[in-house]
């Protein structure tokens, strides 16, 4: 299903809201649709293909776990095109392996788009063709400064998730080193809990946990050093991984980067000049939209949740104004 027509440079004209493909398995999360894509051609005479995965990133955008009912034209675009370049630097760079194959309309099937609602050109920029994965339930959160839910924890403990932190440090400032903060990963909407090293050790193995914590902040040192140099600063950012599944769907070899990385919506992105520890940061994020709901939350126009209220035209400009500005500065030369 496609929106309102935009003006932005990034791709197709029109903003996609949601997808409607003939092809199987479709997911629908918050901003991205999934379908399992079929083998390929040219390997139907020799070992079957390994499961293969269509993301689709739609202009849906999201705020306190709740998907708005208006889009912000082009993000879709913006994110795939951050996503796509900071999973292809990681490998460069030998961090991590990820889950990124392809990015060719070529390969979703001609019948795909038979009755649908969006044609191949909508799609344009939109896409990643990568490897099916079984998804390890722990988001890998990476804080360089205290901001967000850590800001909250730390207020209330001097902690966050169990990782204590010197006392008398303010909003915005920059930890003395990188923690690695996890949190589960909940399906249905449900809120993402932080939680301590030990407990997430509980839930899928302290083995496991080690590598999981060595190469998100492996990556988001490396990612971290890069963005400064362009003028931002990645305040925080979660990574997730998986296990990629062979051709007989089984989870096969080591874990791998999956999902978005470094992005708008899974990083706070901050402004270098114009760093002040003690306040809020200008943000090239979600931030923007969540101090907008947020204004309506304390006015008792919204309780967080849904149906959310349709976004007015500044807020929908200065979102996407956000997410341009920290997709050329972190990708363009």
């Amino acid at each position: 299903m496609t929106g309102a027509a935009s003006s932005t440079q990034w791709g197709s004209s029109r903003s996609v809201f949601r997808t409607d493909l003939h092809l199987p398995g479709r997911r629908e999360g918050k901003v991205r649709d999934v379908y399992a894509l079929p083998p390929r051609a040219d390997v139907s005479h020799g070992p079957p293909d390994p499961p293969r995965l269509l993301i689709i990133a739609t202009d849906r955008i999201s705020a306190f776990d709740v998907v708005m009912p208006t889009p912000i034209p082009a993000k879709g675009i913006l994110l795939t095109r951050l996503a796509r370049f900071w999973l292809s630097w990681i490998e460069k760079q030998g961090l991590c392996d990820t889950h990124l194959l392809d990015a060719s309309l070529d390969q979703i099937p001609p019948s795909a788009f038979t009755g649908a609602s969006i044609t191949r050109d909508d799609l344009a920029g939109r896409t990643m063709i990568t490897r099916q994965c079984r998804v390890i339930p722990i988001e890998c959160v990476v804080r360089g400064y205290l901001d967000g839910s850590g800001l909250k924890d730390y207020r209330e403990t001097g902690s966050i998730c169990g990782v204590r932190l010197p006392p008398g440090l303010q909003r915005a400032d920059r930890l003395p080193e990188p923690i690695f903060t996890p949190a589960t990963k909940e399906e249905g909407g449900r809120h993402d809990q932080n939680i301590t090293y030990d407990e997430a050790c509980h839930r899928v193995g302290r083995d496991l946990m080690a590598v999981l914590r060595d190469r998100a902040l492996a990556i988001y040192h490396a990612a971290a050093a890069r963005a400064l140099e362009r003028g931002i600063i990645i305040a925080d950012t979660k990574f997730e991984f998986g296990f990629p599944l062979d051709n007989t769907g089984e989870p096969s070899g080591e874990a791998i980067l999956i999902d978005e990385a470094l992005t708008p919506d899974s990083s706070r992105f901050w402004l270098s000049d114009r760093w002040q520890p003690g306040t809020a940061q200008q943000s090239f994020d979600k931030q923007f939209l969540r101090d907008y709901l947020q204004s309506l939350a304390d006015a008792g126009a919204w309780n967080k949740t849904p149906p959310a209220p349709s976004l007015p035209a500044e807020i929908v400009e200065g979102t996407q104004a956000r997410y341009v500005e920290a997709c050329e500065r972190l990708i363009d030369p």
